[in-house]
């Protein structure tokens, strides 16, 4: 489910005044304020659509007298042609909400899809693809959203909920035991917090499966020859993780070479707004 909260009807209110400033100065000249109309969404091209539960958001922002009738569902695979919902209500509201509410639907149903892509390019293979922390600025929670409904596993919200050991870490505590024994002995009231550590070669990988406490080990920047030869080296008693330099056309070496999971920037940080416009009945006076 999408994850409304006050952070996320903050982030419509920003959008919202970014875009309105100080007033709608076209239709104010052009439009009675007594005017109703209504209008479709509609896509126009194929893909993954998301954001849909957002509509509401940000057109009642504007008016209450706003009603929406949605036509699909967050992760539906729709068509080029079709109506995903029915909007009415004050023209003012609808043309003033236009603009926010495709920014957001479009860049969801973007991310959405181009994550489905990478999620079925590795399907019949145990690996699952996760998400990063390569997000736009105050979207993460929606870009995770987007990376659920086209089926891809959120990875750590942000450096809060999860203990990740990377190469700068292990660099500032000066090798891979110094940093996983002392975030293991700050941790001992904490014992659900799971630790991944990174390798950046398979002598990283056998230092890694000396340490205590650690669940998932990253094969940061491995071949997919490289890759295996870790999950050889791992027998399973660790999580896997494939990471740096995963494209759609590489992705399924890395799954085949039996890791667990392959995190993926680009579904994010490389996605493309699908195309879905708004078209306004004529309005009629009030």
């Amino acid at each position: 489910m999408l994850p409304v909260d006050s952070s996320l009807i903050r982030l419509i209110q920003f959008a919202i005044h970014e875009d309105l400033g100080t007033g709608d100065i076209t239709s104010d000249l052009c439009i009675s304020r007594d005017a109703t109309a209504a209008a479709r969404f509609l896509m126009k091209q194929d893909g993954v659509i998301c954001g849909i539960p957002l509509l509401p958001l940000v057109f009642r922002q504007f008016s209450s007298d706003v009603h929406i009738e949605t036509r699909v569902n967050d992760g539906d695979i729709v068509a080029a042609g079709t109506v995903l919902a029915n909007i009415e209500g004050p023209a003012h509201a609808l043309l003033a909400g236009e603009r926010t509410a495709l920014n957001f639907i479009q860049r969801m149903s973007g991310v959405a899809t181009l994550t489905r892509a990478y999620v079925q390019q590795i399907e019949g293979t145990q690996a699952r693809v996760l998400d990063t922390r390569k997000t736009i600025p105050g979207w993460r929670l929606l870009d995770k959203y987007a990376t659920r409904i086209g089926g891809a596993i959120n990875h750590r919200i942000g450096l809060y909920d999860m203990v990740m050991i990377k190469d700068n870490h292990i660099t500032a505590c000066g090798g891979i035991r110094e940093a996983v024994d002392t975030v293991t002995a700050e941790l001992h009231d904490r014992p659900t917090m799971k630790i991944e550590v990174e390798a950046r070669s398979l002598d990283d990988v056998v230092e890694i499966l000396q340490c205590h406490g650690v669940h998932r080990v990253m094969f940061d920047n491995f071949t997919p020859a490289q890759v295996a030869e870790g999950v050889r080296m791992v027998e399973r008693r660790l999580e896997t993780e494939a990471s740096g330099g995963i494209t759609y056309q590489n992705i399924r070496q890395y799954a085949e070479a039996g890791v667990d999971f392959i995190s993926v920037g680009a579904i994010t940080h490389s996605a493309t707004a699908l195309d879905i416009s708004m078209k306004l009945f004529v309005p009629r006076q009030g």
